[in-house]
């Protein structure tokens, strides 16, 4: 699962303004700005359920999805992909009468799509292999950026695109530029804290490097 590497108690109101200006001061999203966005997470199956979930954000914003992760985790099994690939008509069927996530039938046949894709990649590779595709398109190593205002943020970039065409070759769905370039944000394969923000480098210091 994703590590939880807590942001240290800011020392004085100035220090808590430099927080990354989109979360807020709702609860579920800092703790989420302050232990995981862009902390490096390299364990296939947690790159699995942070695929699906970021799959699911689409057209909503990532809050939505916050608050419902833990709903979400017990409607897909804890978001085992051996687990969510054989689901059948009586799974989606029941996940569709969920209230507790997002109950769109395109997005729930494309997390159990990601599944099946997701078994084939790590059959053909073993252990690692769903890391290896997604993180080659960093070289393996987290791009550490020095953003400094909010309109630095890029939609996409050259990497997200690659690893968009990427996972659609390999069958992956709900995984366009945009959505790519979002999930290598989140899992630390690229740190786009701002600058003032502590975030950007306590997560610098834990860097993946390429080996």
């Amino acid at each position: 699962m994703w590590e939880d590497v807590r942001m240290p108690a800011a020392r004085s109101s100035s220090a808590r303004r430099t927080r990354c200006w989109w979360c807020g001061t709702d609860p579920v999203y800092v703790k989420y700005h302050d232990t995981e966005w862009g902390v490096p997470v390299t364990d296939d199956t947690a790159l699995y359920e942070k695929l699906v979930l970021d799959g699911f954000q689409a057209g909503l914003s990532w809050i939505t999805v916050l608050r419902k992760r833990p709903a979400f985790r017990e409607a897909f099994r804890g978001f085992d992909p051996a687990k969510v690939a054989r689901f059948g008509a009586r799974d989606v069927a029941r996940l569709l009468k969920d209230e507790g996530i997002i109950r769109s039938r395109a997005k729930i046949d494309g997390a159990i799509a990601n599944a099946r894709a997701w078994e084939s990649v790590m059959e053909a590779g073993g252990r690692g292999a769903f890391r290896d595709l997604l993180w080659q398109h960093v070289g393996h190593a987290t791009k550490v950026n020095a953003l400094r205002r909010p309109s630095d943020i890029r939609p996409t970039s050259v990497e997200s695109e690659r690893m968009a065409k990427t996972l659609k070759k390999a069958g992956f769905k709900f995984c366009g530029p945009t959505i790519c370039y979002a999930y290598m944000q989140a899992v630390g394969m690229v740190n786009d804290h701002l600058v003032s923000c502590p975030r950007h480098e306590a997560c610098a210091k834990r860097a993946r490097k390429s080996t």
